[in-house]
């Protein structure tokens, strides 16, 4: 290449449940609205909606008893014009099935069901879509084009919120899915937060810091047009920490000239991040970890064997915190493999696991022989034949196959509580409710702690003040017990977990948008 070619890579497309996406480079910019209210309702049944304040009505749906047969995803009929005009989106169409099979006693109530369907449906279109070009410069001189999008998907609970991706398989069917589940999970937290994802099909692997940063600020430069504490408010997520945050911060602050605004969140203490941010995501999974291990199980997290794959932020601290609890850690993964330890992880290794990935940025290959686990190549926790009490998967979504699933049954798992996005996909998941003795908690649920601890990061910037390490992790633990019985609500008439994870979500944003006219 000669000196100022302009690099454009293509993505090459794949099968569903393959996301091993290449940067795509798209030179326009584009702006897309879709209204909330309007929706072609014609040759639908339409009943009355339920009454915005009935709440009793509202907890008679919450526990309706469930259908005894198995319902296909075939029958979800009202979905069909959206598999049409999306099925160049699998995991987005993944995503937004699965929910509604969860809902099918609710869309199926003889009142309400037609209005509950309609809000549905509009929850699936997302309000607006910015999609952007992010042009930056390599160490080399040589410029390159990547693409961004901000999908700001429901702001019927509060501002859009929702984190920021910088990963190859970024497009934007993997935002909406990470869109619509934020959506259910904002919901949970109590907190005023709509849902919205962002993100760009930038690869920070291998990149300079110089290079990360010339991106973080191009990026930012499209961006910050559309933030706002009261319109949107990014965090971050795969590929984007706390240093990718702070030189996206320092750059709207240069071009808004505006100064502690809460328009990211997860950023440092110095310029208005909270206590706990970072952590909060792997604290609040093991924190309704060891509440359902208690309440389940009728077990303490002490001597249990877990196994935690990925090795970034979530998986970090969700073993920080298992060690601290007396749990084993049995490994940890990035994309080249896996670290297991068959005694548990302990306090030198975790050490030295965090000096690989947040200093050294490297690979856990480069641990072999340093740790006292031991490296495999080529492979990721779920593939082990090792018996796990407990399955945390903390890297990616569709992690967990349904060979993996089967793995884990077969070695006698208790639980699987996810602290990704989707990691376990259609057919594992099929798997794991085959065995309703073993507990399954979906991420909108048990790693909704980051989005929690975001909101509030949100509320001490709009009070201008920052409140102490103590007061966040109460407030955290608070807010996921909340969680947990927001969904045992389900289960005390036959449902499970999963189920009352997204039928609670649902029914709070469904109510919303009727009394905001939005769907009747």
């Amino acid at each position: 290449q000669r000196q100022g070619d302009i690099v454009t890579p293509r993505r090459r497309r794949t099968r569903q449940g393959d996301l091993q996406h290449i940067c795509t480079a798209e030179a326009a910019t584009t702006r897309t609205t879709t209204s909330p209210s309007v929706l072609n309702t014609a040759n639908r049944p339409i009943t009355q909606p339920i009454k915005s304040r009935n709440t009793k009505k509202t907890d008679q749906i919450l526990n309706m008893k469930l259908n005894p047969q198995e319902k296909s995803i075939d029958e979800l009929d009202f979905l069909d014009d959206l598999r049409s005009k999306y099925s160049h989106q699998p995991v987005f169409i993944q995503c937004v099935e699965e929910i509604a099979l969860s809902l099918l006693p609710i869309f199926e109530d003889p009142e309400n069901g037609a209005f509950y369907k309609r809000a549905f449906v509009a929850m699936t279109e997302p309000e607006r879509i910015m999609s952007f070009r992010v042009p930056w410069e390599d160490d080399q001189g040589f410029l390159h084009f990547n693409r961004g999008w901000r999908v700001e998907f429901s702001s019927v609970l509060g501002p859009y919120k929702g984190g920021l991706r910088f990963h190859p398989s970024v497009d934007e069917g993997v935002l909406k899915f990470l869109g619509f589940e934020q959506i259910f999970k904002n919901a949970l937290t109590g907190l005023p937060m709509g849902g919205g994802k962002g993100g760009s099909d930038f690869n920070p692997k291998g990149k300079s810091e110089t290079e990360i940063r010339r991106f973080c600020q191009s990026f930012m430069t499209e961006l910050f047009r559309y933030l706002h504490p009261s319109t949107d408010v990014p965090a971050g997520d795969i590929g984007v920490g706390g240093r990718e945050i702070g030189y996206m911060y320092g750059t709207y602050k240069r071009l808004a000239n505006k100064h502690g605004e809460g328009v990211l969140t997860g950023k440092s203490q110095l310029f208005g991040g909270s206590p706990l941010r970072p952590e909060a995501t792997g604290f609040g999974l093991v924190y309704i970890t060891q509440l359902v291990v208690k309440k389940k199980l009728n077990r303490s997290m002490e001597g249990l064997l877990c196994a935690v794959s990925g090795s970034g932020n979530v998986a970090q601290n969700a073993a920080k915190k298992l060690m601290e609890l007396g749990a084993k850690v049995m490994t940890l993964s990035d994309s080249n493999g896996v670290l297991l330890f068959e005694e548990g992880m302990n306090k030198k290794d975790f050490d030295e696991i965090v000096q690989c990935k947040n200093v050294n940025r490297d690979r856990l290959s480069s641990l072999d022989g340093k740790t006292s686990g031991r490296y495999i190549a080529d492979q990721c926790p779920w593939n082990l034949d090792v018996h796990f009490d407990v399955a945390l998967p903390c890297a990616t979504q569709n992690e967990i196959d349904e060979a993996g699933a089967e793995m884990l049954v077969k070695n006698g798992v208790l639980a699987l509580c996810e602290g990704a996005n989707l990691p376990t996909n259609l057919e594992a998941q099929e798997v794991i409710r085959g065995h309703p003795d073993i507990i399954y908690l979906p991420g909108k649920a048990s790693n909704a702690g980051g989005v929690a601890v975001s909101g509030l990061e949100m509320s001490q910037n709009s009070q201008r003040l920052t409140w102490t390490e103590e007061e966040v992790d109460a407030k955290l633990q608070e807010m996921m017990e909340s969680i947990y019985h927001q969904m045992e609500e389900v289960t005390q008439s036959g449902g499970t977990l999963e189920k009352g994870a997204n039928r609670a979500g649902f029914l709070k944003v469904a109510t919303a948008m009727k009394e905001l006219g939005w769907v009747s």
